[in-house]
């Protein structure tokens, strides 16, 4: 059913709906950031506009002392693909068999709206609360990520105004919303290595200098080394290989350079300059004669149980019975630059099983219980 009124439905599901017929698609944000800030000004927001480069972010506080909780997230989707093969028009919500359908239903728009409806229930309930309540909202996250988030954490570094708390509304649950909690992130540090090798005739490899041959006994070993174990909050680190390109297109000519693309997720067992060394430890061992162009996207970080763990947990198990497990699975998110300067993060949304898919969507009932869990948090550590 296509969504023409949303006059009966919870203020969650409304909310979602208005930003999700927005195409918002990264970098831009179509009016989402201005219906959410006009929602927030109405209960006493101080908003503050930080748009940098190319990219509208905004950081909106309500209170003057005391810890601050920040519901962090970003308005901006990825490209919907090919509309012919949606069930549904990407950007038109539709409601279909109890499921909200289109772009940024899952991914974040759902976890937007509930965290602005959350936060006027709070607020309706407890106009005198303690401590600030924050938002930072980017429309950078989906794409290179380099006007956004990151830069509003510097500004507020700058200003001696970091949160203590963060709760970002990535998608984070699996089966059911709040089975979930991502308290951390693999790091991922990427590659573009280049092997110089002679081009030259197939016919005759004596006057060549095939980089595929060369760099294959290296790449192999680097494919079947154990990077660690990993630890008790993450899984061992991951060594993939994205892209292998060599060759003129014709079959008797052999390449004279060898490009392949390589990532690392990794733990907080090892570094970036552990990995790298290694690496290319690895390589000189096979006498390659090659350039490394080396591109970290974000550290490892976690938030060990404390405040805010423990006041999710809590809020996820009174609101659905559920107990939430911990994890840092998936790829990264923003949480990457906020966590670095000390303060807790967590990741707390929807499900996720269709998020950057064709038809995605999220369970309209779970658009309400996020709404609770999210108000539920802020009684717990504005009281």
């Amino acid at each position: 059913m296509f969504v023409d009124s949303t006059e009966n439905y919870s203020a969650t599901l409304a909310l979602t709906i208005d930003l999700m017929r927005r195409r918002s698609v990264t970098p831009e944000d179509c009016g989402c950031q201005a219906a959410m800030i006009a929602r927030l000004s109405a209960i006493g927001f101080h908003v503050e506009k930080l748009r940098f480069g190319d990219v509208d972010n905004f950081w909106a506080v309500r209170g003057t002392q005391g810890p601050t909780l920040c519901f962090a997230g970003h308005t901006d989707v990825v490209p919907s693909g090919p509309e012919s093969l949606w069930q549904s028009a990407p950007f038109e919500p539709t409601i279909r068999d109890g499921f909200l359908f289109g772009r940024g239903a899952a991914d974040m728009k759902g976890s937007l709206a509930a965290m602005v409806v959350a936060t006027e229930r709070f607020v309706a309930e407890q106009p005198n609360h303690n401590g600030r309540i924050a938002f930072l909202i980017t429309s950078d996250e989906e794409g290179v990520a380099t006007d956004g988030t990151v830069k509003v954490v510097e500004w507020l570094a700058q200003r001696d105004s970091l949160p203590d708390w963060c709760l970002v509304g990535e998608p984070s649950s699996t089966t059911y919303c709040g089975d979930v909690i991502k308290n951390g992130r693999r790091g991922s540090l990427g590659c573009t290595l280049t092997v110089k090798g002679l081009q030259g005739h197939v016919a005759y490899p004596h006057l060549a200098d095939n980089p595929v041959h060369r760099a294959a006994p290296a790449l192999a070993e680097l494919a079947s080394e154990q990077w660690d174990s990993g630890n008790e909050f993450f899984p061992a680190t991951s060594f993939q290989i994205s892209n292998i390109q060599a060759g003129t297109g014709a079959t008797n000519v052999i390449p004279g350079e060898l490009q392949v693309v390589f990532n690392f997720r990794f733990s907080t067992e090892l570094t970036e300059q552990t990995i790298r060394a290694r690496v290319e430890a690895i390589l000189d061992k096979h006498s390659l004669n090659y350039t490394a162009d080396w591109n970290l996207s974000g550290q490892p970080f976690l938030t060990a149980e404390g405040e805010l763990v423990s006041a999710t947990v809590a809020s996820i198990k009174e609101v659905t019975g559920l107990t939430p497990v911990l994890s840092t699975a998936g790829g990264t998110s923003d949480g990457r630059f906020i966590a670095p300067y000390g303060v807790q993060v967590i990741e707390l949304g929807p499900t996720n099983a269709t998020i950057h898919k064709i038809d995605e969507n999220t369970n309209i009932a779970e658009l309400d219980v996020l709404t609770d869990i999210y108000h539920n948090l802020l009684r717990k550590l504005m009281l």
